[in-house]
């Protein structure tokens, strides 16, 4: 039960936060430039300069409002991951899925995994704003690509459980199970 609030109360906080966001990031876009999404993924200090020149300083300042507020999300999501993460990972042991519960042994780490790269993308981004070094636009995009992988894995486990609970939902007690494909199955012999 309290897996069960604590994944609809980091659901919404992390819809809530996202949406939250969403000024910023219409400021950053009518100020001429990209959105954070781009500035997270530059590659290096040129391609940083640019769009921190295409921004100016009201496009800058929304970049950062956005950074902060990402703080709180990347934790909300994280949460939501991890926890969606165990559920799915339990679920498969339960079931005796056993591939599903071996990945699931490495994969619940990811939901974390990618809030904290998350975060040090943040830091990075943030110190490039304020103009503090040439490596951070390149740690920023090292970051962020890490934190996408993590978080396509993450997803893309959760719905295989899912995928999995739907085709096979749990045996209801006195019933022939779902599985059985011949007759001496369904009778109890094998």
């Amino acid at each position: 039960m309290a897996r069960r609030w604590g994944l609809i109360i980091s659901a919404i906080a992390a819809l809530v936060l996202l949406a939250a966001m969403e000024p910023a990031e219409q400021r950053m876009q009518d100020s001429g430039g990209p959105g954070i999404v781009t500035f997270e993924l530059t590659g290096g200090q040129n391609r940083a300069d640019e769009i921190l020149g295409e921004w100016g300083e009201k496009g800058r300042n929304a970049a950062r409002e956005s950074l902060w507020i990402d703080f709180g999300f990347l934790l909300a999501y994280g949460t939501f991951l991890t926890l969606a993460l165990a559920a799915t990972s339990e679920l498969a042991r339960e079931r005796g899925w056993r591939r599903l519960a071996a990945i699931g042994l490495v994969v619940v780490w990811f939901g974390a995994l990618a809030a904290a790269f998350d975060a040090l993308e943040n830091i990075c981004l943030l110190l490039t704003l304020d103009g503090d070094g040439a490596a951070f636009p390149l740690l920023a995009t090292v970051f962020a690509s890490c934190k996408f992988l993590a978080l396509a894995v993450a997803i893309a486990y959760i719905a295989a459980g899912l995928l999995m609970r739907l085709r096979r939902p749990r045996a209801i007690p006195g019933e022939p199970s779902q599985r059985a494909s011949t007759p001496q199955q369904t009778a109890g012999v094998e």
